[in-house]
Formats: structure tokens, sequence, C-alpha cells
């Protein structure tokens, strides 16, 4: 049987060969994948490598390829949203499970572990500043993985519901979608007493959708009270962030492995926060490598 070509409207490959946003050739990238916001951040992660043998940028996406006590590591910045977690996910998929060179998928799939580390505010007020939140799973506010088929195949459409019918759901959002993380990258990092299991929302925005006023209102002003009080079984929702749902989603898709690990830089039940965040990053960082190479 013939195969589906991909259309070069439909996967843009550079006249270099590289993947159009990301700029990186198959064979470019390590089976393990950290993905930071910042790319400022690719350059902190990867002056821990022991060698580095791929660099490549475009706009917001910065990559670096290399070892780390021997073991091949990529770590991409992916800028902000899931918008942009859209691009990296499926072309870092592409970059692996499409063959370049005839245009179709590969006969034999390609699962990459991907680790997003980040920063993030809690939406419990025992969840403290200068911790670290690993998310089991994700809570889409964003809509993105709406667009998919099959996407309620992969998600906790349970959960989705009494959720809710929890919060009174406003029908001119988009639908949130729930769903979860890789227990095996999970239990991979789940090794240091700073770390907190919990439920994440990817919110489509750092203010409103994050339930922020400065000078525009909100559509619900009790949407973070009532978010901070559900439960589902003895499961409760820990903080906000903009990029985990999409990468969790996309991932299970696409057949592979996802976990965020954020470091908790804002408690907004306290009404408190620290600027001063990044040497809670950098030991995140740390544990990450550690935890990932072993």
């Amino acid at each position: 049987m013939a195969k589906n070509i991909i259309e070069a409207s439909e996967l843009i490959i550079n006249s270099d060969g590289s993947v159009f946003h990301l700029h990186l050739k198959p064979g470019e990238i390590a089976d393990n994948v950290i993905l930071v916001g910042d790319p400022g951040r690719v350059d902190m992660v990867s002056s821990y490598f022991d060698e580095v043998t791929v660099r490549a940028e475009n706009r917001e996406f910065r990559s670096v390829t290399g070892k780390y006590h021997g073991f091949p590591l990529t770590v991409v910045s992916t800028g902000i949203g899931t918008d942009n977690i859209d691009i990296v996910v499926n072309e870092l998929d592409a970059l692996v499970n499409v063959d370049f060179a005839t245009r179709t998928v590969k006969d034999t799939h390609h699962a990459l572990n991907l680790v997003r580390i980040g920063t993030s505010g809690s939406l419990q007020p025992e969840l403290e500043v200068g911790s670290w939140l690993l998310s089991q799973a994700a809570i889409g506010f964003d809509g993105l993985l709406n667009f998919y088929a099959n996407r309620k195949s992969i998600t906790d459409n349970d959960f989705e519901d009494k959720f809710k019918a929890f919060v009174d759901w406003n029908p001119l959002l988009t639908q949130p979608y729930v769903v979860d993380g890789s227990k095996m990258l999970i239990d991979k990092l789940n090794t240091d007493s700073r770390i907190t299991l919990g439920t994440t929302i990817s919110a489509p925005g750092f203010y409103g959708p994050q339930g922020r006023v400065i000078r525009l209102g909100l559509a619900d002003p009790e949407i973070n009270t009532k978010i901070s009080a559900f439960r589902y079984g003895e499961r409760k929702i820990t903080n906000y962030e903009m990029e985990c749902s999409a990468i969790y989603g996309l991932s299970k898709l696409l057949g592979h492995n996802a976990a965020t690990v954020c470091a908790i830089i804002a408690n907004r039940k306290a009404g408190n926060s620290n600027a001063d965040y990044k040497p809670s990053v950098q030991a995140l960082v740390e544990h990450v490598l550690n935890n990932l190479s072993r």
C-alpha cells in the first residue's frame, strides 16, 4: 500500500533540510529532551553538558544537543504558551517519525521523553514558594487539544465534567481538557523532599486567564476560589502555568512520554512571591539532569 505523502505546505522543510521553526535536522536531537520557556535558560542547562554537538536558534526557539556525564540530551526553549508548544512538540515528533526525503511517516515509531522545567504559581496555601511541583496531570484552559482528532481517547473526561460543573464553567470559554503525564517519567523525577505531586492548570494568558486583575475585571471574579476548593477524589488543583497541558496532550496523541516540574515562585492564596527564584530553578535543573540521566 502506498504511503500518504505529507505536503510541503503541511510540513515545511527549510532549504538546508531543517524543520521550519526549530531549524533542527533529523539526527540532531537526543531521545531525552528538556523543554524550557526562556531561551536564556537553554544556556544555563547546557552549561552542565560535557560536550555540545548541535546548536540551533530561530526566534524564541533555541536548541542545544550534547551529553551530560556521557548521557545524550537536548534542551529546547519554547517561549511562552501552548501555541508555541504546538509548534515544538509537532516538529520534534517530525524529526524522529517522518522521513524528510520521502515526506512519509516512518514504519517504526520513535518515542521521545520530554521534560519541561518551568516556574509556576501555587493555588494551595500549603504549597510554599521555593518548593517544586511535579504535575501528575494537567488541565488545559487553552483549548489546543480540541483541534485534534481522538482527543477524548487520551483525556480524563469524568474529571473534566465534574470540574466544569463545580466551577460553573463559562460556555464562552474554550472547553477544558484533562490529561495525565507519563508515570514512568514522574516516578523517575519524584525523588526529592522538595517535590509535591499535583494537578496543574495551563492557562492561555498570564493575567485574566489566571485570575489576575490590574485594570480589567474578570468574567468570574471567584474563579480562583472555586478552582482551589475543587476536589476530584483525593486530587486537588495545585498550580497555574502556561504550557503543561499541550505537552501532555500532544505527547500522548503522538506516542511520547512527558512530565513537567516547576519551581513555585508565587503563592496566589497567600499573595506572596519570590522574584529571586533563579537559585531554586538552578537546583531543579540539576535534579532533573541527574535523575533523567540515571
